[in-house]
């Protein structure tokens, strides 16, 4: 049949003042058009039973609407559509006994069907998955139109639209389509029993976050030696200095330790080879030192080198200058000059580092532990991630195994060398499964690899509703894992999943598993805007820098605005107005091109009805920095 024609009405006191608070009509209009339908038109009224009627009566064609005020639909409806109403009760009270509180409309007037749903996206989304699973709504279209509903029939596979008699002229016992339970689906099933629409909803990405943030727990604490590998751990104690830093009196310069009371003048020089620390200076003579080294006992002050003269030196066995044998002093220096007491850099006793502080790889934090002399400190442990490619049309290429001679060679599995340079760049130590064959088998074997070697499982490919996508099903199916989000409003990125599989391993007795999309610039984007917060927050990372930084950022490109937000590749500049985002080009999600040089992710704001198409260069975004920023 036709495309249906949709319009939405928001009814909201709020929306209709700030239509940026409008958060359902935006969501009905992105699914209705994923669904190959139009949305012709769209308002935002207040709760205004008048306006409401006389909108209704103004549009007289297709629409759809969200309304709170079911009181201002029931009188303008010429057939009430009850079975459309329990439909919705009942996918709702799926999720929620609260659902037996709303109040949904449904019915014709001439040959418009008005559906009245919540507020909220969250019930949006289910009961418009409802209203389009198996075709419902198209047929019920089709009625109205006075069609009998064969074509809808037909591609049900239900096989009653060829018998002659069964002509819908009117509403009469038709059973009313229920839609399937939210579940991945069976592989061993015939080929008409596959999903044509994906039973997971669509999930916002502020949503999908906060799921993630929320499953996820960090990692336990363990005792390693201080050494550059702690870099990129998390502190998983308060450090407090052993002892005083320095432990005795030191020198801040190289020079000579001497008596304050000694006049300028001619002095035997002594060294750590030819005089102990801890016998006095003998009068007549100063100590060479250099920065950092502690004074011998007697002195209480250091001359700078800069301040002296040299008058001899000795010889060695050969003849050469050895040493220096006498030096003359210029000036006669106070007491404690260019001298460090102890404990003046720490005192014993003093929090040098504090739980919950990441050892980064600048060295600063490593080096303050080597400073106050602590061997080994509490850490969170940090993941070990488990990486696989999937599919049959992949190929290694260090190591390729040539596929079955049909005119089409192949391709490069790009994603597991993408992402396991990410994961090692950041310090992350990698298992490397391989590419796993589209089999049930294949899968469950990598999988249970997976979960025996490392903390978290990043998958590619397989995610979507190709026959062959087969990493929800074995999750759910093969280890009675739980997805807990299968598609995000997102672009690149829709189908990614975020799942967990029950374990004895591990510390929680479950493990998270994010199939990312095959798309190789969808898994890398997808990497950097989930994957890094599971991987902090595993590593017991403090709550606020879960998430890479987010900076604004003026666009030096124009950059089109989609239903769904967007992340676009960019390059970051720092420069004297600020930074500046230039865009890597196409953006198309299979174009991995487009993430190199890229060091920052411009989060484009979702394209809402009657908004602008895009954003034009100099406008102002917000942008994720991956890399590090350019000059």
């Amino acid at each position: 049949m036709s495309a249906i024609k949709v319009g939405v009405i928001t009814v909201s006191d709020t929306a209709s003042v700030d239509a940026a608070a409008d958060k359902s009509g935006p969501t009905i209009q992105e699914i209705v058009r994923q669904r190959g339908h139009g949305c012709i038109r769209s308002i935002i009224l207040p709760d205004d039973e008048q306006q409401i009627r006389e909108t209704v009566k103004n549009w007289g064609t297709g629409f759809g609407v969200r309304d709170r005020t079911p009181e201002a639909i029931a009188p303008l409806l010429e057939r009430e559509a009850a079975g459309i109403v329990h439909l919705l009760l009942s996918e709702s009270l799926k999720r929620t006994p609260l659902a037996a509180l709303s109040r949904p409309v449904a019915g014709t007037v001439g040959n418009t069907l008005v559906v009245t749903l919540p507020g909220s996206v969250k019930a949006v989304k289910e009961n418009l998955e409802a209203l389009f699973a198996n075709g419902f709504i198209e047929h019920a279209i089709d009625l109205i139109r006075g069609g009998t509903g064969k074509q809808v029939h037909a591609a049900m596979g239900s096989g009653h639209g060829g018998v002659p008699h069964h002509n819908h002229h009117h509403h009469h016992d038709h059973r009313m389509p229920q839609p399937r339970s939210i579940l991945s689906h069976d592989p061993s099933l015939p080929v008409h029993a596959r999903h044509r629409v994906s039973p997971y909803s669509q999930i916002s990405l502020e949503d999908a976050l906060n799921i993630i943030v929320n499953e996820i727990q960090p990692l336990g604490v363990v005792s390693l030696p201080v050494t550059p590998a702690l870099a990129g751990n998390i502190l998983g104690e308060d450090v407090y200095a052993p002892q005083n830093v320095p432990s005795s009196k030191t020198t801040s310069v190289d020079g000579y330790a001497l008596r304050s009371s000694d006049p300028s003048g001619a002095y035997k020089v002594l060294t750590s080879r030819t005089h102990a620390l801890t016998d006095v200076l003998p009068e007549g003579s100063i100590f060479r030192i250099n920065t950092g080294g502690p004074l011998p006992a007697g002195a209480d002050t250091v001359i700078m080198v800069e301040d002296t003269e040299l008058l001899s030196t000795a010889e060695d066995a050969n003849g050469q200058d050895a040493e220096e044998k006498e030096v003359k002093t210029l000036v006669q220096v106070p007491p404690n000059d260019n001298v460090r007491e102890p404990g003046s850099d720490v005192h014993k006793g003093d929090l040098v580092l504090q739980r919950g502080e990441v050892l980064t790889s600048l060295g600063g934090e490593v080096g303050t532990l080597t400073f106050v002399g602590r061997k080994e400190v509490k850490v969170h442990r940090k993941p070990i991630v488990a990486i696989l490619s999937t599919g049959n049309e992949l190929l290694d290429l260090q190591s390729p195994n040539p596929l079955p001679s049909d005119g089409w060679g192949g391709i490069w599995d790009t994603n597991r060398p993408s992402l396991q340079a990410a994961l090692e760049g950041m310090g992350y130590s990698v298992v490397d499964l391989g590419i796993v064959a589209d089999d049930i088998d294949a899968h469950v074997k990598a999988i249970k690899q997976g979960l025996e070697s490392a903390d978290l499982l990043l998958t590619t490919g397989g995610t979507s509703m190709g026959a062959s996508d087969l990493l929800k099903p074995v999750i759910e199916r093969q280890f009675g894992g739980t997805i807990h989000f299968g598609r995000v409003s997102m672009k690149p990125g829709k189908p990614t999943t975020f799942a967990s599989i029950p374990t004895a391993q591990g510390e929680h007795e479950r493990k998270f598993i994010f199939a990312l999309p095959g798309n190789p610039a969808s898994a890398l984007v997808t990497f950097y805007v989930f994957v890094i917060p599971a991987l902090r927050k595993l590593g017991g990372w403090p709550g606020k820098r879960y998430h890479l930084p987010r900076v604004r950022v003026k666009l030096g490109d124009a950059m089109r605005l989609d239903p769904r937000v967007e992340f676009h590749r960019v390059i970051v500049k720092a420069g004297e107005e600020g930074l500046l985002a230039t865009s890597t080009g196409g953006q198309r999600s299979s174009r991995v091109a487009s993430l190199s040089g890229a060091n920052g992710l411009v989060q484009l704001p979702i394209k809402s009805a009657g908004g602008p198409d895009r954003l034009e260069a100099g406008s102002y975004a917000n942008a994720v920095i991956i890399g590090e920023l350019q000059m």
